[in-house]
């Protein structure tokens, strides 16, 4: 048995078996949903859970007064930001903003880069996602950007557990492990998360360029268009590919080119939704 697959199986059984640290949802991003989910939630309750944050209250209010959601008069109270914003909209933000964290563990300085750049790559995927959502779709653009910022979340214990694992020094090896199982470990964290069916989905098939639900655009079609517009500018080989034999990009009807100039077009709200999970 190679390296590789020895390790594959490792990790596999240590899955099996629950011998993996997955990353825990932040307390916060826990009670929100929690409240936002209740029939008797409002904008007060909820503005209670968010409010013992003074870093979470501050972001949400600079969201809230930011271009994306900006009304006629600027947002000075939590309460009104949320009434703006809506409880789905602000359960999703929150979520995303808390995320951050996730990433920032471990002490291995080689492996910090790692998260550090999965991070970035997520909160590109979740701004062009909340784009194309918005212009192509009748999906939630919150939702689509959410949707984004956890398709490779499964990525983030493998590389929590590769620090103690000298093999894994090597790079690729590294990552032929990272491509053939963080999408089984990621459904199995939104699994524990109570996360919807329609994001676990995302996890699961978002890489699969063949996918097509057979209905309409579903939030795994949106992902798997903005992993791809992600790498734009790369040598990365996902833009080497005929897009036009996707069906995603075919589902949401627009041609390589289009999907290109909508990006360049919406620079300042890519921008500004990457912003949004920067401390």
């Amino acid at each position: 048995m190679s390296l590789e697959s020895q390790l594959l199986a490792k990790f596999l059984d240590d899955i099996n078996h629950n011998r993996i640290n997955l990353p825990t949802l932040p307390e916060v991003a826990v009670k929100v949903r929690e409240v936002v989910q209740d029939p008797d939630s409002s904008a007060a309750k909820i503005a209670i859970t968010i409010g013992s944050d003074p870093v979470l209250t501050a972001k949400l209010l600079q969201v809230a007064n930011s271009p994306l959601y900006r009304g006629a008069t600027p947002i000075e109270n939590l309460q009104t930001a949320i009434t703006r914003l809506g409880q789905t909209v602000v359960r999703n933000i929150v979520t995303g903003m808390v995320m951050e964290q996730l990433y920032q563990s471990g002490t291995n300085p080689v492996m910090e880069k790692h998260l550090k750049e999965l991070w970035l790559h997520s909160t590109k995927v979740a701004a062009i996602s909340h784009v194309l959502a918005r212009k192509f779709s009748k999906l939630k653009p919150d939702q689509a950007m959410l949707a984004g910022l956890i398709h490779d979340i499964g990525t983030i214990p493998i590389y929590t557990e590769a620090a103690g694992i000298p093999e894994l020094e090597d790079e690729a090896l590294l990552q032929r492990i990272v491509d053939k199982i963080h999408n089984l470990i990621g459904t199995t964290i939104l699994d524990e998360w109570n996360f919807p069916q329609e994001l676990i989905d995302v996890v699961s098939n978002h890489e699969d360029l063949r996918y097509d639900s057979g209905e309409g655009i579903d939030y795994v079609d949106i992902v798997t268009v903005a992993n791809i517009l992600s790498y734009v500018g790369t040598s990365h080989p996902l833009t080497k590919m005929d897009w036009t034999e996707i069906p995603a990009f075919k589902k949401l009807g627009i041609t390589p080119e289009e999907s290109i100039a909508t990006m360049e077009e919406a620079q300042e709200e890519v921008a500004l939704v990457q912003k949004m999970f920067s401390t």
